[in-house]
């Protein structure tokens, strides 16, 4: 199993941020992703320490998400901000509900929208992709699929791959894995909880104790063009119960 990480996003809750990162040194990881808010308005100062901060705990940020808005109309700063924390590869991760197209033509443009957003950083040498959540894979009224849509507007774009939310869309994760593993780069390692358990956590499980047959994905994954696996869990109730008993089950995978 290659190095895996732990999505800073999975922490948010429990603050401050210097102790998340010495917690998951000690915890086994070597690597964390990035998300937009943690350092999207930080100075060159607070960037550097930033930096400091993960090199402290034995920590690299090799991908991150940047929000569709700083990607576009700053992408000096996104640059910037990728130099100093060492990033490697950048994923634009949602989309916000009133923002999104409802029909194949508005998928087949935000898919050009992403890609044409992305030229920057793959002119920097960076990887640059889009993340999923649950509804790029609900149908539309032409009966084709949004996350198509998406990749036939951005031919260059990578794929950071949820495995979870595939199936929170209700489509099967290891067709999705076939049709574009040539695109996937990245994966988002999470699981989800049996119906009715975990309601305070949001349904959402560590990994290995959920529904999702991880062994079999991890497989799967492994044909594929994917260099990093991302543990994230949305809304845990203790981030290090979740880091730990997560990093465990991957590597055992």
């Amino acid at each position: 199993m290659k190095d895996v990480s732990f999505q800073l996003y999975s922490a948010r809750n429990f603050q401050p941020l210097a102790e998340v990162l010495s917690a998951l040194g000690e915890a086994g990881y070597t690597q964390v992703e990035g998300y937009g808010a943690l350092y999207a308005s930080l100075t060159d100062e607070e960037i550097a320490g930033f930096k400091s901060g993960l090199e402290r705990n034995g920590l690299a940020m090799p991908t991150a998400h940047f929000g569709i808005d700083m990607l576009e109309t700053d992408p000096v700063r996104v640059l910037q901000i990728a130099k100093v924390l060492g990033i490697r590869a950048i994923y634009c991760p949602y989309l916000m509900p009133d923002q999104r197209p409802t029909d194949a033509a508005g998928w087949r443009a935000f898919g050009a929208r992403l890609q044409a957003a992305g030229k920057p950083f793959r002119d920097a040498g960076l990887d640059f992709g889009w993340h999923n959540h649950h509804f790029e894979f609900h149908p539309l009224a032409d009966g084709s699929v949004p996350l198509d849509q998406i990749f036939a507007g951005g031919p260059d774009l990578s794929w950071e791959a949820d495995i979870a939310w595939i199936v929170r869309g209700n489509a099967d994760p290891f067709a999705w894995i076939s049709k574009y593993g040539n695109r996937i780069t990245a994966v988002h390692v999470k699981d989800i909880a049996p119906k009715g358990e975990n309601a305070n956590e949001d349904g959402w499980a560590d990994v290995g104790q959920g529904t999702l047959d991880w062994k079999a994905l991890i497989k799967a994954l492994s044909k594929t063009s994917a260099k990093h696996f991302i543990a994230e869990h949305d809304n845990p109730s203790d981030f290090r119960r979740f880091a730990k008993r997560s990093l465990a089950s991957i590597q055992s995978y």
